[in-house]
This record gives structure tokens, C-alpha cells and sequence, in this order.
């Protein structure tokens, strides 16, 4: 199998994978694994760091519980600001987002499953986010013009791409000058044993097998062309990923981390 082709079927796998969830009602799910052990997406949400009150200022259904973090904790932003999110689901991060800019920003939720991109918009008409919206695009290719965001967000989608590089050079592209990066995502701290590296079906789409480790985050970070890079691991994060899949010690070779970078 050529790697372009081991490329597509990963992006093919992790598609199929969404459309699932997004056509169904999930709870107890967290990143991109179903197996959370609690009891609604509320908790799991809250066990990733977001208040009560985020919580409760989404519409019903845009909170899928699909992370590893909370990168509204991070991106600090601004009245005014563009916001891009990488692989916006229903759009939660990106309601969120909505009320920090405000009425002179904009949020543009970008993902890969046509389910997702129906329901977030569906949600978004619901809740009246007037300045959000969302396109269809692979996070590789984005459908954003070169220099018309400040801020990219995104919450434990990156590991999902087959290709991290292509990735962060878009991310590049469409930035302003002096855009950041407040990135949730999910790092390796040793190497994948076999078995979970080559899981396709369970370990890709759930977050795992595909996770780049720090030290090659931060090449590719630099090959992009990011400045001030800093990368901070989520220790407590190791309490949930371990419920991720059942009977496998994942949180000896994966955590939790939030990545900044800016734009020169």
C-alpha cells in the first residue's frame, strides 16, 4: 500500500468514525474515544477543564464531550478577533469562541464530515451565532484565504491528520502577522508498543496511535515557521485517558498538552 494511500484510508476511517457520532445522541464520550466512565458529556467536559458556566451557554447538542482540554482556557481572546477552530464538530469551542469576540469577530469552524458541518450549522441558527459558521474542509487543505485569521484553535483533532506538517503550514498560511496558535491536543511521552500503533479502527480514531511526541511537534512546528513555541504537557489529564480504553495502560505513553506558537 503507497503512503498516499495509507493516508486516505486513515482519513477515511476517521470520517466514518464522526459521521457516527455526529448522526447519534453520544454521551460519556471523550476525545475521540467512547468508552469515558461518566455519566453525561457535562462531566466529561468538566473533567477537560471547562467552567459551569461555558457549560450552560451552548446550545443543546453542540457539546459532544470530544476533547482533551479546553483550549478557550488558553487563546485568550479578544472583542474583535478572527477565530478559526481545526475540526469544530458540532461547533461547541467554536459558541464559545462567538461571545468571547463578540459582535466585531468572527469564528469559522472548519471540518472534514459533512454530518458534523450539518449539525453545527443547525446548532448555530438555533442558538442565534450570527457571527459563526462552518465549512466543509480537511484541516490539511484549508478552505481559508492566506492571512485573514488571529487566532487558531483546536481540541485533540491534529493528532487525527496522517500529515501533522501539512497541518501546521496551513495553519501558517492563513494567520496574520502575529496570529497565534492555543492548541488542546494529545502528545506521546514513549513509544507506542505495536499493537496500538498499527489499531487503525480503535487507536487512530481514538486518539492514540496517531499522536506525534513533543520534540517532533516542535520540528514541525519550526519547519511551519513559528516563533515562541511552548508546549505544556496536562499531567492530571492522565485520569481520564486511562478510561479511554479498557484494559490497555495508554496514559504510560500518551498525555494531554496544550501548544502555543505565534506567527512572526
Amino acid at each position: 500500500m503507497s503512503q498516499e494511500v495509507s493516508k486516505d484510508q486513515i482519513r477515511q476511517n476517521v470520517r466514518s468514525r464522526y459521521k457516527e457520532i455526529a448522526v447519534q445522541k453520544m454521551e460519556a464520550s471523550s476525545c475521540c474515544s467512547n468508552s469515558r466512565n461518566v455519566t453525561s458529556t457535562s462531566g466529561a467536559s468538566a473533567q477537560l477543564g471547562y467552567s459551569p458556566e461555558e457549560l450552560t451557554t451552548v446550545p443543546d447538542g453542540s457539546n459532544l464531550g470530544l476533547g482533551c482540554g479546553n483550549p478557550q482556557a488558553i487563546a485568550a481572546l479578544k472583542p474583535g478577533e478572527v477565530v478559526l477552530d481545526l475540526g469544530s464538530g458540532a461547533g461547541f469551542d467554536c459558541f464559545l469562541a462567538s461571545r468571547k469576540v463578540g459582535e466585531t469577530g468572527r469564528v469559522i469552524g472548519v471540518d472534514m464530515t459533512p454530518e458534523m458541518v450539518s449539525r453545527a450549522r443547525h446548532n448555530a441558527s438555533k442558538g442565534g451565532f450570527v457571527n459563526t459558521e462552518f465549512r466543509l474542509g480537511e484541516i490539511e487543505y484549508l478552505p481559508v484565504l492566506d492571512k485573514t485569521v488571529d487566532v487558531i484553535i483546536s481540541n485533540c483533532v491534529i493528532n487525527l491528520s496522517p500529515d501533522k506538517q501539512l497541518v501546521f503550514d496551513e495553519a501558517f498560511r492563513v494567520l496574520n502577522s502575529g496570529g497565534r496558535l492555543a492548541i488542546s491536543d494529545i502528545v506521546t511521552t514513549a513509544d507506542l508498543p505495536d499493537p496500538i500503533k498499527n489499531d487503525l479502527d480503535q487507536m487512530y480514531a481514538g486518539c492514540i496511535s496517531g499522536a506525534s511526541s513533543i520534540k517532533e511537534i516542535k520540528r514541525i512546528l519550526i519547519q511551519s515557521g513559528f516563533q515562541d513555541i511552548e508546549i505544556e504537557t496536562k499531567n492530571e489529564s492522565k485520569a481520564f485517558i486511562k478510561d479511554w480504553v479498557p484494559g490497555q495502560p495508554i496514559e504510560n505513553y500518551i498525555i494531554s498538552a496544550v501548544i502555543q506558537a505565534v506567527k512572526p
